[in-house]
């Protein structure tokens, strides 16, 4: 998790009382400095026996005390410390390009080796451009690997793509040891728009900014998927 500490210990000039704090079926919503998002996990079967750690008084922290959740070892909890570490990075629109991701990947995966962590929308597409593609999932669909192969096959791979729900698995370590030198997009709305990030061999940041709260949030509270919420933008940013 050493990516993670440092994220955190990165923010600490910017910290801020959190306002509202929302956990619903898909994604999870913290307001501080601003509104940060990122797909909410849980156990499977039984609820955690320990519950969210101080649950009902969210809001009587700052954003900061709440980031230090996503290293907690309950997913629900590490949902809420990612949506508190995207709450306090700046929405800075002089730094978005107009590519999203899928149009990087279909660009720099032609006639390639492209290896994806996470099953988005796109890969059908991809599939027909790259020479070949790898899709790692949790839920194997078919055609995909199990996570666990991602380990001998990414080191092998020209372009990899990695889902920002890896921050919540805590294996984006690994995953970015293991692509070490390739051409690696962060992707999906719990990645960290930040240029720090850039620093750990990063080249492409894909994300969600929320440009209406409270539209986000009514979304969010009624049970939208990720397609479904109104009230954000994706966005992207790129190595210079």
């Amino acid at each position: 998790m050493a990516i993670l500490t440092d994220l955190i210990a990165h923010l600490k000039g910017c910290d801020q009382p959190v306002k509202e704090v929302l956990t619903a079926a898909y994604w999870t919503a913290v307001l501080s400095r601003g509104c940060g998002l990122a797909s909410t996990f849980r156990d499977e079967g039984h609820p955690h026996p320990r519950g969210v750690k101080d649950v009902g008084c969210l809001t009587r922290k700052s954003a900061l005390e709440l980031a230090a959740y996503a290293l907690s070892d309950y997913p629900l909890e590490v949902s809420i410390g990612m949506a508190a570490i995207n709450s306090l990075n700046e929405v800075d629109e002089t730094k978005y390009i107009k590519k999203n991701a899928s149009a990087i990947l279909l660009e720099k995966g032609e006639g390639r080796d492209v290896a994806i962590v996470g099953h988005f929308p796109f890969i059908p597409e991809l599939r027909k451009k790259a020479r070949n593609l790898w899709v790692f999932e949790m839920r194997p669909q078919e055609g995909d690997f199990s996570p666990e192969k991602a380990r001998e096959i990414l080191p092998r791979r020209d372009i990899v793509g990695l889902t920002g729900t890896a921050f919540i698995t805590h294996t984006l370590d690994d995953l970015l040891r293991w692509a070490a030198g390739k051409f690696i997009l962060l992707i999906g709305p719990t990645t960290p728009l930040t240029p720090f990030l850039f620093e750990y061999g990063i080249q492409v940041l894909s994300g969600t900014a929320v440009m209406d709260k409270d539209e986000a949030f009514r979304c969010i509270s009624q049970g939208a998927t990720f397609r479904e919420v109104r009230g954000v933008r994706r966005v992207t940013m790129m190595k210079e």
